[in-house]
């Protein structure tokens, strides 16, 4: 494994890396991933992050970035060929204000949605309730343009879609019946997309000692 490639501590399944992961491949950013199991976290990754969540970017200068939308910033900020930068409406600005509203909030009842075993006292429907409102207001948005921020794929859409399709596959049945049409298009046109194929790869779990595996294009 060459010296030169930035380090990424990545879990497939985590709608975090998922963003990274997008970001990286869409660079054409190559970097050198190790796949985590997160109840058995290495401890190369605590030494560097100790909050030990993913995705954690170690760039080859020794940087550390442990927020993903910093990492799809630092990745795109040195290329960006499809212009996730660069919106047809609204502005960065504006997109990441969007980002954090679902970071925050839509997350909060996302989690309590999907894993109401793990909070005390949680109706799980009363947090899908509250989620739906976020997602019928992204649907709302969608209306006038095939994405959110115009009719070609931008940063905000690339961040957002990974928790929007965990909401959906949480009881699938359920959100493909509601009245969601533009919304329901634009998650399935992500996830039948060619770049979230390439990001959705199955790695081994990576073993201290071990090289990670090439990611993204050199």
């Amino acid at each position: 494994m060459s010296p030169t490639y930035p380090i990424l501590y990545s879990f497939r399944r985590c709608p975090y890396a998922m963003r990274a992961r997008l970001a990286l491949m869409v660079s054409n950013r190559a970097c050198e991933l190790r796949e985590v199991v997160l109840r058995d976290k290495p401890q190369e990754m605590l030494d560097v992050s100790p909050k030990g969540t993913v995705p954690i970017l170690i760039d080859v200068d020794g940087r550390v970035l442990d927020q993903s939308i910093d990492i799809m910033l630092w990745a795109l900020g040195q290329h960006d060929p499809q212009k996730w930068l660069m919106p047809e409406q609204g502005s960065v600005t504006e997109m990441l204000a969007l980002i954090a509203q679902f970071d925050d909030r839509f997350k909060y009842h996302l989690d309590r949605y999907k894993y109401p075993e793990r909070y005390p006292d949680v109706d799980a429907q009363v947090h899908r309730y509250e989620g739906a409102l976020f997602i019928a207001k992204l649907n709302a948005q969608l209306r006038a343009n095939k994405y959110l921020f115009g009719n070609s794929v931008a940063l905000a859409d690339m961040a957002i879609a990974p928790f929007v399709r965990q909401f959906a596959h949480t009881d699938t049945g359920w959100f493909n019946q509601q009245p969601w049409m533009p919304l329901q298009a634009w998650l399935t046109a992500f996830t039948d997309s060619e770049i979230y194929a390439s990001i959705m790869h199955k790695y081994p779990k990576w073993e201290s000692g071990n090289a990670g595996v090439v990611f993204g294009r050199s």
